[in-house]
């Protein structure tokens, strides 16, 4: 019955822009964690950004100045705003939300969350 959304995934240049976003229906709402995760082929999954019930957020080093995380509690959207994208940002970019507390440690880490959005693609060109 709950169901997470991703939207705005595309192809753009190095240097260029995106904004996803994560609708989240169904019994998803009330989360207390949500985030921004990325695959690339043949690589594990990475944390990118998270942000909890208070606004709290924590970043990756490898985009933290370069995007920003937010968070809709009234229409239960979760947003990543990516600036100054590069090569290596080029991934299957997944949210997910968690109803748990956790220590921000496992902000980060996929097990902390239970539900998981399928996913979109970001490809970012030189």
């Amino acid at each position: 019955q709950v169901q997470l959304v991703e939207s705005g995934g595309g192809s753009v240049q190095s240097g260029g822009s995106l904004r996803l976003s994560c609708a989240i229906s169904g019994y998803g709402h009330n989360y207390y964690h949500m985030g921004w995760f990325r695959q690339a082929p043949g690589k594990e999954r990475e944390g990118v950004a998270a942000i909890d019930s208070d606004g709290t957020t924590r970043y990756a080093y490898s985009v933290k100045g370069r995007f920003t995380i937010s968070q809709d509690n009234g229409n239960n959207t979760l947003y990543l705003q990516m600036f100054s994208l590069k090569p290596e940002d080029t991934a299957m970019y997944y949210c997910a939300a968690d109803d748990r507390r956790w220590s921000m440690i496992f902000w980060l880490s996929p097990g902390t969350y239970s539900r998981w959005g399928q996913g979109t693609q970001v490809t970012v060109s030189s």
